[in-house]
Formats: structure tokens, sequence, C-alpha cells
């Protein structure tokens, strides 16, 4: 190392699994370059104790049993802009680049990957490099709203819950009495959320809850 590489990069490691902690600190804390000085299995956990560890970089689980990594990186930056963020997935899509850029997240890494590249990813962080750019957070946004997902979340709650049932087939009269509406409050309603998502018909409506649907399946699992 030169001088000014004399003192190790300090990580902090948040998973929610112990197995997948130990074996990340492990690889890291192998690289002369690198020190685990913190790790983390909940939300909480982690925002308690980086102020205490004072990590350079922080390496933090996008879905946790409780809470979420995007959440920690998203207080991190507020309260410790010094702090970088790497998010580890184990799904990559538009939602997660999105988030992941939104929250102020450095670079975004799948689980899969190798130690050597994470520990490479870790120091180009280190090193100012800003790996999740503007254009790639532009573009995942852009494919997101013509997917219709960032249109769904812009409806009002009401029409959220009526996005919802639909999906699920319910007709206009059975929406009005499961939300205590009248009808004619109903029909206004999805008229109204018709306009917001550039549809017409019902049936694109259930269409897209369906996708959407399906996709947060694969996210979840």
């Amino acid at each position: 190392m030169t001088e000014t590489e004399s003192v190790p990069t300090r990580v902090f490691l948040l998973d929610d699994h112990a197995v997948v902690r130990a074996g990340l600190a492990a690889v890291l804390d192998a690289e002369v370059d690198l020190e685990v000085v913190g790790q983390a299995g909940t939300a909480a956990e982690a925002l308690s104790l980086i102020p205490e560890t004072l990590p350079d970089i922080a390496v933090l689980d996008v879905r946790l049993g409780e809470g979420s990594g995007i959440d920690v990186c998203r207080e991190i930056r507020s309260a410790h802009p010094e702090v970088s963020c790497i998010m580890l997935t184990s799904f990559a899509d538009d939602r997660a680049i999105v988030d992941a850029g939104m929250a102020g997240a450095a670079a975004f890494v799948l689980k899969q990957v190798r130690g050597d590249e994470l520990a490479e990813t870790i120091r180009n962080v280190r090193d100012g490099r800003q790996l999740l750019d503007p254009a790639t957070v532009r573009h995942a946004t852009e494919r997101l709203r013509s997917s219709g997902e960032l249109l769904v979340e812009e409806l009002s709650p009401q029409e959220k819950k009526l996005f919802v049932l639909i999906g699920d087939g319910y007709s206009n009269r059975q929406i009005a009495d499961e939300l205590y509406l009248a009808e004619k409050t109903v029909k206004n309603y999805v008229s109204g959320m018709l306009a917001k998502l550039g549809m017409t018909r019902r049936t694109e409506v259930a269409a897209l809850a369906a996708r959407l649907e399906e996709r947060q399946s694969a996210r979840d699992n």
C-alpha cells in the first residue's frame, strides 16, 4: 500500500442473515486495505452503531426482516454524509436501482457477487467513484413509469384501494360495499383513476395489477 492507503478503509455490514454477514466479514477482513469495524442484523441496530463505529463505507442489505436497507441508507446519508453506502440486493431490477439512487447510495451489487468484486466496489467508492450514476437512475425511472408502476404510486390512497380491488376482480357494487361508498362515487373514482393511468378499461387495470403483483412476488423471493 502507498502511504495514503496505510489506514484501512473502515467498513460496516448490515444483513439480517448472520451467516451472510460472517462470510462477507471474513472476505473483506482478508484484504489488507479493508477492515470490518461493525455489523448489524437490523435497521435499528445499524443506525445505533454507525455513529459509534464511524465507518467510511456501509454495505447494506436492501431487504431486511425488519426495516429496509434503503431507509437505513437514506438516514445514514442525511446524518453522516461522510459515510458512503453500497446496497446489496438479491434481485436487481429498476425498482432497486431507483430506490437506491434516491436514497443516495453510491453503488449496489448483487448478493451473488464474488468477494473480490465486492472489495473492488468498496475501493472504487472509497476513491470517490459514483457507480450508481444519475443517468442509470433516470433510465430506470423512465422504464418504471412506462411499465405503470410509478403511475400507480402517484394515485391517491383511495384510488390505490380501488386499484387493488379491481385487480382482485371486484365490481363497482362490490367495491362500494367494501369501502362504504355510494356506487356512483366509486364510478367517479374509477374514472379518475383510469385517466391518471392513461387507460380506458377496467381490464387494463386488472392486467397491470397482475403484472405488478407478479413483479413484487419475484422481489420477495
